[in-house]
């Protein structure tokens, strides 16, 4: 009886059940998102949205499988019946880029109950470089400010934001077999870590990413006049020189840029910490004592990322928020 009432959930009934309801109670709507790790996320930024008279309820858009993904999430839901009360919110990842060169593109930048996040995904989020110093302070325990974030990841976005023009190049017109998501992200990552000297860091990933681009220039002449429109067009929808590492595929970012730095200073800010109270101790026990508390009270860094949400103050995660917002107090569908 369960799943067939789950299989008639529709926007409509949603709405006709809201009717039905005592007087005074909030509007229930259905979130349906693409796997058990976008749970938290769009709960947290769904909390901005409720009113007295709205709640949200967020789950995955199927009962009865374990599959995972958008194109799953989007199908099932559209098999639901989207509405005001009903709507899918799934992570943009190039579709939004593509803007219509695909069926699922077209899904995400053209249905008015689809919300998503604009950046290539939840983790680009979690990487928000004004954000990461409280992370470091979340991990470590330590507040002394030894890396800037903000500046590097800026500057970083300049170097990479010609090749990342290319990769999107790439998969608009069919080329991405030539040049990958995961062939962009062994340029842009950095060979080793210089907290001391980053600039040594950015200077090698400029030489990698000058030399693929002379690569592709070479390799696909017929690109000579459109990747200058591609540039425009991914301006135009967001993406600026200076923030561009939050558009690149988010588990490249996470797992292979930003933990390791973090580690990195993080790993710094420990040993200064444990220094500073071998250096106070009185006696040897109040030493191990300390020692051990704080080995206890701090955390690892890819925990702190996962669980920080500093990057609320995003400019796009606020977008995101306005959105929804907005559709749930019009009476017809929201404008695209």
């Amino acid at each position: 009886m369960a799943q067939r009432l789950f299989d008639n959930l529709t926007s409509d009934y949603l709405a006709a059940a809201a009717r039905l309801a005592p007087h005074g109670s909030r509007r229930k709507v259905v979130v349906y998102v693409e796997s058990y790790d976008d749970i938290f996320f769009w709960r947290s930024l769904l909390d901005e949205v409720e009113a007295p008279g709205l709640r949200f309820e967020v789950m995955l858009p199927s009962q009865s499988t374990l599959g995972k993904g958008k194109k799953v999430a989007l199908m099932n839901a559209l098999s639901h019946g989207l509405g005001k009360n009903l709507i899918a919110c799934v992570d943009a990842d190039y579709d939004y880029l593509l803007q219509g060169t695909t069926e699922i593109s077209r899904l995400l930048c053209n249905h008015p109950w689809v919300f998503h996040t604009y950046v290539y995904a939840i983790e680009n989020y979690q990487c928000y470089a004004p954000s990461l110093h409280t992370v470091c302070v979340m991990a470590t325990l330590n507040d002394r400010d030894i890396f800037d974030f903000e500046d590097f990841f800026s500057r970083y976005s300049r170097i990479i934001f010609p090749l990342f023009a290319w990769s999107v190049w790439c998969y608009r017109n069919g080329r991405s077999s030539r040049f990958s998501m995961q062939d962009f992200v062994k340029v842009v990552q950095w060979d080793s870590i210089s907290l001391n000297h980053p600039e040594r860091m950015l200077e090698s990933v400029k030489k990698k990413v000058n030399a693929k681009i002379a690569w592709l220039q070479r390799s696909f002449p017929e690109a000579r006049g459109k990747y200058q429109q591609v540039v425009e067009d991914i301006r135009k929808l967001g993406v600026n020189d200076s923030d561009t590492y939050l558009f690149m595929r988010g588990h490249d970012l996470f797992e292979n840029l930003v933990v390791p730095l973090l580690t990195a200073v993080c790993r710094t800010l420990t040993h200064e910490r444990e220094n500073e109270i071998r250096r106070l101790a009185v006696h040897d026990i109040q030493k191990q004592s300390e020692l051990a508390h704080y080995t206890h009270s701090s955390a690892s860094v890819e925990d702190m990322l996962r669980k920080q949400t500093e990057y609320k103050r995003a400019p796009l995660y606020r977008m995101i928020v306005s959105q929804i917002k907005k559709s749930q107090q019009e009476d017809i569908a929201p404008k695209t």
